[in-house]
């Protein structure tokens, strides 16, 4: 523990030996002055700090939806990755009839500690974007939904230079050398050969598809495609809310995806200029499926959150508090925005609803993970 017995004695041996002291200062020693937790790290999460968090059954969670919960696990369970956080526990989960119980005898719950010391956790929301296509482009489908280019390098030093494990690196051969990949404003400016799924009309929609990571597109056919992130250029993302914040274009407390399209919409000559700031570009594939992120898992409104993959790995069953939201959710997708410990993007679903809620979510956070008990 931080605060051991024998630092403790330390405090009280200098000279209060009467009983009635001696008790009062035993009282002390027990539940006052080694009430600090003890921090903790585990071998799968090796850069994430946690405290054991103990589970309140009656505030945790709106227990009419631990059913909810139990069903997604056991459906998780089918995955690789998550068989491998919670092995012993998704066998008991075929076998139990109580979700609620085989939750409170599982699991312990520790609380991620946040690793931007001067920050406090933030929750934002993500959702399903429409988009509307065709397969041809014309004038008016202009803008491409690109497939990965053939020349699009993954470079793995991971092996070689421990700090570049978590890192994405993207690049193509130029001269028989290894150069960065292009970045935004190169990929919409100059010539390239890259094969497109589809092209759609709304070039403030396409970066927003980017950001959300999958979406639907209907087509000029009367078809309606599923498409999703499949790769990036291995630029940085940066936010181009914080640029307009920056410029003082939109108020800090105005900032919201609906405020950002409304401004780029009102501005349309400085659209290259608030776009290419983010120099980090998305590559999409066709899909069977809706909404999918990272981990393979289509995406379920109100319980699947992007996280930072480096500190909390993909499948973990987690906790999100905030002023709007106290729920059990699964880490099933990541994010070019989402970075940090206590950082989540929840999927709020598809359509006009979930647009809005999703534009103004941003609310302080605090994230818990759920163990097993035999952990590690």
């Amino acid at each position: 523990m931080l605060c051991t017995l024998s630092e403790t004695l330390n405090l009280w041996v200098v000279g209060y030996w009467d009983d009635k002291k001696i008790s009062l200062i035993i009282i002390v020693i027990l539940f006052g002055a080694c009430s600090k937790h003890e921090i903790i790290t585990f071998k799968n999460m090796p850069q994430t700090q946690l405290i054991l968090s103990p589970i309140n059954e009656t505030n945790t969670i709106d227990t009419d939806k631990f059913t909810q919960i139990f069903e997604h696990f056991k459906s998780n369970c089918q995955y690789k990755r998550v068989q491998k956080i919670y092995a012993d526990v998704c066998e008991k989960s075929f076998h139990v009839s109580s979700a609620k119980k085989f939750f409170l005898e599982n699991f312990k719950r520790y609380e991620i500690l946040n690793n931007k010391k001067d920050e406090s956790g933030l929750l934002t929301g993500y959702f399903e974007p429409l988009l509307h296509g065709s397969r041809t482009q014309s004038q008016s489908y202009k803008y491409p939904l690109y497939k990965p280019p053939s020349n699009l390098l993954h470079v793995s030093l991971g092996d070689a230079y421990e700090k570049l494990k978590t890192m994405r690196l993207r690049g193509k051969l130029v001269d028989e050398i290894i150069v960065p990949f292009d970045d935004r404003k190169t990929i919409n400016t100059e010539e390239n050969n890259f094969s497109a799924i589809c092209y759609v009309d709304d070039r403030v929609g396409r970066f927003f598809l980017e950001v959300q990571g999958s979406g639907r597109v209907e087509l000029d056919s009367g078809e309606a495609i599923f498409v999703g992130y499949a790769d990036q250029n291995g630029h940085a993302y940066t936010s181009i809310g914080k640029v307009l914040i920056e410029k003082k274009a939109i108020a800090k407390e105005d900032i919201s995806l609906q405020s950002i399209r409304n401004y780029l919409q009102k501005h349309p000559d400085s659209l290259d200029d608030v776009l290419h700031v983010n120099r980090s570009f998305v590559f999409f594939k066709e899909r069977s499926q809706g909404a999918t992120g990272a981990l393979g898992i289509e995406l379920t409104p109100m319980q699947s959150i992007a996280v930072d993959s480096s500190f909390i790995p993909l499948g973990s069953l987690l906790s999100v508090e905030s002023d709007s939201y106290k729920q059990m959710v699964f880490a099933e997708d990541t994010g070019g925005a989402i970075k940090g410990s206590v950082r989540a993007d929840l999927f709020l679903g598809f359509g006009e609803e979930a647009l809005e809620k999703a534009g103004s979510l941003q609310e302080e956070l605090k994230l818990y993970t759920w163990l097993p008990k035999k952990t590690f």
